[in-house]
């Protein structure tokens, strides 16, 4: 017997508030971490005093981070043309899937964090592009000028105080010669990060937690059910093995506040009307709800965590088998 949702019995309870508490402390810590660590959030004096007191900021990103590859060896054509052939996958997938099943779709976080991931390769291939056409020539030039111990002057106000290069300072010098990324830099890196959680959550949960449970006579797998519980996975990983992006931990902030925002956005449609959930453990009539939500709540932890850790792996595996050629930032 389906229960009735939008009752104030199903709401005004225990399990209820104790849900809404784990929300609200997660939506705490998240705001207050990207508060704390996000550059973009910091004035121009203040990054510049960071910049000098210390080589790599928590949160700093570089321009060519976001369009770049991570070996020299590779011309960042491959990752436009990685990125392109992505998107349109993922873009066909998502409106055959609409086509077949209608916009209800979008009910699931699965639909939610598929088109997330469709729109950070089309957001990444327009960046690309963008770079690679106009940008590229200039970022080469000043990094060689940086590797011969040129002086580069960095995009400073004119009022500010220009520090004092040396030739032992080469990577100091060669930080220079980067540009500091823009808006749509970390917007493109924000998505990417919350996209490699998010994906990493829908696909355990799906084929660790829901699929063993599941009859025959209630699902049977099709192309879609694949396709949206693995193919954004494996595109990720692709976009991880080329790029240059690090992966600043703090931006699990950006995870958990996707995750809320559907939360919060199932509770207010199902306020209004009873509807079944789409996932059973989002269910507040359970006696078991607090722990459900609590449970998946610190999978997050080990979902971001294992790309976190591939991430990790790939930059210090590629400094030890090619130092020179890396072009990411250690």
């Amino acid at each position: 017997m389906t229960t009735d949702t939008n009752t104030l019995s199903y709401w005004l309870n225990w399990r209820f508030f104790l849900c809404a508490l784990w929300i609200l402390i997660s939506v705490t810590i998240g705001s207050f971490f990207i508060w704390k660590y996000e550059e973009f959030n910091k004035s121009r004096k203040e990054k510049r005093v960071e910049e000098r007191r210390r080589q790599e900021s928590v949160g700093l990103l570089y321009e060519h981070e976001a369009w770049n590859t991570c070996l020299k060896g590779i011309h960042p054509s491959w990752l436009l043309v990685y990125r392109i052939v992505s998107f349109f996958v993922l873009l066909g997938l998502l409106i055959a899937n609409v086509a077949v099943d209608g916009g209800g779709i979008f009910y699931f976080y699965t639909q939610w964090t598929f088109t997330l991931v469709t729109i950070y390769f089309g957001l990444a291939s327009c960046f690309s592009f963008y770079q690679s056409c106009f940008n590229r020539d200039k970022f080469e030039r000043n990094t060689l000028d940086a590797e011969r111990g040129a002086y580069v002057a960095p995009a400073l106000d004119g009022n500010a105080d220009i520090p004092t290069l040396t030739k032992s300072s080469y990577d100091y010098r060669k930080s220079l010669s980067q540009n500091t990324a823009g808006v749509w830099g970390y917007v493109i890196q924000i998505i990417f990060q919350t996209c490699a959680g998010a994906s990493m959550l829908t696909d355990i949960v799906f084929w660790l937690i829901l699929y063993p449970f599941m009859t025959p006579k209630d699902f049977r797998l099709d192309i879609f059910t694949v396709g949206m519980h693995s193919v954004n996975a494996l595109l990720l990983l692709g976009e991880t093995s080329l790029n240059c992006m690090r992966f600043p931990v703090f931006r699990f902030a950006y995870f958990i506040l996707w995750t809320a925002t559907f939360v919060i956005f199932q509770w207010i449609i199902h306020s209004v009307v009873s509807l079944w959930w789409p996932y059973p453990f989002l269910d507040l009539s359970s006696p078991y709800a607090p722990l459900w939500y609590l449970a998946v709540g610190i999978m997050h932890i080990p979902c971001y965590g294992i790309f976190a850790l591939i991430v990790k792996l790939k930059h210090l595996w590629l400094s030890r088998m090619c130092p020179g050629s890396c072009q990411f930032v250690r």
